[in-house]
């Protein structure tokens, strides 16, 4: 640890120990001289302000005093300000004593940057209290080198606080050595300044104690994503250093560009020792990519080599866009010359600093006394962080500067043998509240940290920067901070909005941002084997090479898309088929190819259609045609007060019911017709029509119509479209060549090739009269519907059919019960026939001949008279089981249902039908017995 006193201080400050571990001895000697001559110098001034002042000269003072107000006095307060001249004579002659507060500074002693910001440290002190004698603090700045080191920077900390006790800590300079310092502060209760830990992820952290003298990374993503957004490039790939650093800024990075429908395909992640070879292979990787625009958030000494190898590779050619952030740009002094020459034609985000006389004044007195340091934003930054501390401070008072001891007598860590600031709750109140006018510009913590309202774009040309436009929170993208901002829309320009760029390869005209991948790769277009209608889309095969070939309306009007593009794009044509030459799949099928990479575009007849990347939003075809039946039919059958119960009853119903709608609205349109559009007489029948007559045409002021009408006739947007996956940089480009050609006469020519489609316009007797101008053509007759009745006529004779076939299925046994005995029937013949007695029959008689012939038949009729038989028997036993009790029974049940739901009047001739049906049911019972066989 090294221990400088700040100036006022009448002690000399050796530079040797502000850094003890120089590497350039002739610049720390330089910087030791030129500080000992201002010390000198300030240290007679305060000899001369602080001379003691004689009791001759403490009368004299208080002499002039009273007679100056006792003139503006009463004599009431006389006494009063006399006490107060006595306090003011013997100020003045005492020497003023200073309270001394130990803070401490951690940085990376020793590299050039951290020199920078321990000058600016010890200037903000100097000119400080060389403006603010009164004050009654004074800051003793303590050191902790922390090596350049994660844990190095953790060790200065613990020794500023526990040996030094430090009320406050200024720095680090990175945010990966500020993530554990936080974490210390927290728990000693002492602040931590920082003005270069811009990392978003130690805002995570939420410690009091941190207090952000710097600009958080996330705050200029707005101004990237506003760049990405006016030159309208689709994809862009963040390359960013593999530590806590780089990883801060990538989710806010993230959301910016999905707001805007930027895609991010790949991300570079390149580790801070990474060798040139590992570089060099992931710049070959990104250059593999379609993909053209790189974010670049990483350290000064790793961009260096990374664009270096970039120029090498091909990567700074024309049609690369190359953005930096404000980590790089703020610090571009620090990179050497070839790295800056290989970065040229860039563009960066950089902090704005305002202008300002005291900023002028700095900035002279800093190149005079250091014209071999480059002063940065960091050192302003780290000016204003020590002003405010010292204001804080004095806020703050002195009282209670002491640390309360943790227990020594317990075996704790280092870490838990910290003691508690009591005064750490104080200065955290008072600097909260700071807020003053500093050479950064305003500063002010808002949650801990300082918001910027304005950013720079800068353009790397030769080794140096040019200033191309400002970026603000209230206007956007302008040239001019006095500028009155413009609105993004289709008419404006870049040009609008930011002055000349000079893009990499010195290139002067606006990179598409995407280009075909250097590997030779066309791009892979789906085409759809047809086999029926084949004028949109045919697939043949080329006898002698066996390529497909591939033409119709759809490729000749893609090809026509392709060569109207601004630039070229290499393709070819591969057919959706088997390997024997049949489709492979539908349409769904093919677009799905798009989406699982096969394919890089379809063309041919696809259709736009919602349901076809999602099949649920419509369901089964099955179910969807069969609910728009149900629900189109089924209130022709339900909707009548008297319901239909059987199935053909309701087919028939409804079948005359869709003959009867047809007929309707048949009938209303060709009254409407006869009414109205066989009564006009067109004067207009085309547009050639209009510039042919010259007439004069009304439109809306201010609307398009005046100029489609001066340019182009109008056309169809309707049809089949291209298939490009989601996201593809070349769906605006050949939605603006669609456009083209369809404004162009070469679709009408390719639709007259293709379809032979004359021009369409109304009838005009004159020009083009009517084919079938006869009115008697257009009536409505019985040939006009003969299709529907022949429909009607087989309906109603198959449900008759079916009608009678289910009567007489379902009366089989009613007709059973009734048979009619024939007595001249073959059975009773056979019954008489002699072949049935026991008599002796002679062979060579005419009966043995006849009874040779009916055995066959004999056997199964005496079968059937023998089941007639028995089930006679049955029916005559079931007869004369059947009793009256049994019907009377059927009686009582009969009263007990119907009794609840009659009136007392019916009840009577209830109880006839009740006798009536008994009756009935017996006597049916007793002929039904009686007319069995």
């Amino acid at each position: 640890m090294k221990k400088g006193y700040v100036l006022p201080r009448p002690k000399m400050v050796n530079a040797d120990e502000l850094n003890p571990y120089a590497k350039t001895a002739r610049r720390m000697s330089l910087l030791a001289e030129a500080e000992a001559e201002r010390v000198k110098s300030k240290k007679e001034k305060l000899k001369r302000m602080r001379k003691p002042v004689s009791k001759e000269e403490s009368a004299t003072i208080k002499a002039a005093g009273k007679a100056w107000y006792q003139t503006m006095i009463s004599d009431s307060d006389y006494t009063e300000f006399d006490n107060f001249t006595k306090w003011l004579g013997v100020n003045q002659g005492q020497n003023n004593r200073k309270t001394e507060v130990h803070v401490g500074v951690v940085a990376d002693v020793g590299i050039m940057h951290s020199d920078v910001e321990l000058l600016c440290i010890n200037l903000s002190l100097s000119d400080f209290y060389s403006s603010r004698p009164q004050f009654q603090t004074r800051l003793i700045v303590n050191i902790g080198d922390s090596r350049d080191d994660v844990v190095g920077a953790a060790t200065a900390a613990l020794e500023l606080i526990k040996n030094k006790q430090v009320k406050a800590i200024v720095g680090p300079w990175t945010s990966m050595q500020a993530h554990f310092m936080i974490e210390i502060s927290k728990k000693s209760r002492v602040p931590l300044v920082s003005y270069s830990a811009t990392s978003p992820f130690l805002t995570s952290l939420r410690s009091p104690y941190f207090f952000r003298a710097t600009y958080e990374d996330s705050f200029q993503v707005n101004a990237i994503k506003a760049i990405i957004k006016l030159f309208g490039w689709r994809e862009a790939v963040p390359v960013y250093i593999d530590n806590t650093f780089g990883e801060g800024i990538m989710p806010r990075l993230t959301d910016a560009l999905q707001e805007i429908n930027v895609r991010i395909p790949y991300r570079s992640v390149i580790a801070l020792n990474a060798t040139n070879n590992e570089i060099s292979v992931e710049l070959l990787k990104m250059m593999t990519l379609p993909t053209r625009v790189f974010i670049v958030h990483m350290a000064t000494s790793l961009a260096s080599r990374l664009f270096i190898k970039a120029k090498e590779i091909g990567l700074m050619k024309p049609g690369y866009v190359w953005i930096l952030t404000n980590a790089l740009t703020d610090d571009l002094s620090l990179i050497d010359e070839t790295g800056i020459e290989a970065m040229e034609g860039v563009l960066g985000v950089k902090t704005y600093i305002r202008k300002s006389k005291d900023l002028d004044k700095f900035k002279a007195r800093w190149r005079k006394r250091f014209p071999q340091m480059e002063l940065s934003v960091y050192g302003l930054w780290a000016y204003d962080a020590t002003t405010a501390l010292a204001i804080a401070i004095e806020k703050a008072g002195t009282n209670n500067l002491t640390f309360s001891n943790a227990d020594a007598g317990r075996n704790v860590s280092e870490l838990q043998a910290l003691g508690l600031s009591q005064y750490g709750p104080k200065l955290l109140r008072t600097l909260s509240r700071v807020q003053f006018k500093g050479l950064a510009g305003d500063f002010r913590f808002v949650k801990g940290q300082l918001q910027p309202s304005v950013f720079e774009i800068v353009n790397v040309i030769g080794t140096g920067v040019k200033s191309v436009g400002f970026w603000t929170e209230e206007n956007g993208l302008v040239k001019k901070l006095d500028q009155q901002p413009r609105s993004m829309s289709a008419l404006s320009t870049w040009k609008d909005h930011l002055k000349q760029i000079l893009w990499p390869g010195e290139a002067d005209f606006v990179p598409k941002g995407w280009e075909i991948p250097t590997n030779g790769k066309r791009l892979r277009i789906g085409v759809p084997k047809r086999t029926g209608y084949t004028d949109l889309v045919k697939v043949t095969r080329d006898p002698i090479t066996n390529s497909p070939l591939v033409t119709g309306f759809c490729i000749d009007f893609f090809e026509a898309v392709i060569r109207a593009m601004p630039y070229d794009v290499s393709y070819e044509f591969i057919p959706f088929e088997k390997r024997n030459g049949k489709p492979a799949g539908n349409y769904n099928d093919l677009v799905h190819q798009v989406y699982l990479g096969k394919y890089d575009a379809v063309v041919g007849d696809t259709t736009i259609l919602a349901n076809r990347i999602n099949p649920d939003f419509r369901g089964p075809a099955n179910y969807q045609t069969s609910t728009i039946i149900w629900f189109a039919f089924s209130t022709m059958v339900f909707a009548p007060r008297e319901r239909v119960f059987s199935f053909g009853a309701r087919f028939l119903v409804i079948t005359w019911y869709f003959i009867v709608l047809v007929l309707t609205q048949s009938y209303t349109a060709s009254l409407a017709s006869l009414l109205t559009s066989q009564q006009l007489d067109p004067t207009i029948t085309s547009m050639s029509s209009l510039l042919e007559k010259g007439e004069t045409v009304g439109y809306q002021r201010t609307s398009f119509i005046f100029g489609k009408l001066k340019e182009t006739e109008p056309f169809n947007v309707d049809g089949f479209g291209f298939v490009f996956p989601i996201g593809s940089p070349l769906v605006a480009d050949v939605s603006r060549a669609i456009l083209k050609v369809q404004e162009s006469p070469k679709a009408m020519e390719l639709e007259r090739a293709w379809f032979k489609k004359k021009e369409e316009s109304c009838p005009d007797p004159d020009t083009n009269p009517d084919p079938n101008p006869s009115f008697a053509s257009r009536q409505l007759g019985l040939d006009s519907f003969w299709l529907l009745f022949v429909v009607v006529f087989v309906v109603c004779l198959l449900t008759l059919g079916k009608f009678t076939l289910c009567l007489l299925w379902k009366t089989n046994d009613f007709w059973e019960a009734f048979p009619q005995q024939d007595n001249d029937s073959y059975i009773n013949k056979v019954e008489k026939c002699p072949c049935s007695s026991s008599g002796h029959i002679p062979e060579n008689s005419s009966q043995a001949r006849n009874q040779n012939n009916i055995p066959t038949i004999v056997r199964p009729i005496k079968k059937d008279a023998n089941r007639a038989a028995r089930k006679k028997e049955k029916l005559e036993r079931k007869r004369k089981t059947i009793l009256k009790e049994e019907a009377a029974k059927i009686k009582a049940a009969g009263k007990a249902w119907y009794q609840p739901i009659i009136l007392d009047s019916d009840y009577n001739e209830f109880d006839n039908f009740t006798n009536w049906l008994g009756a009935t049911l017996v006597n049916f019972l007793f002929l039904r017995s009686k007319s069995e066989p």
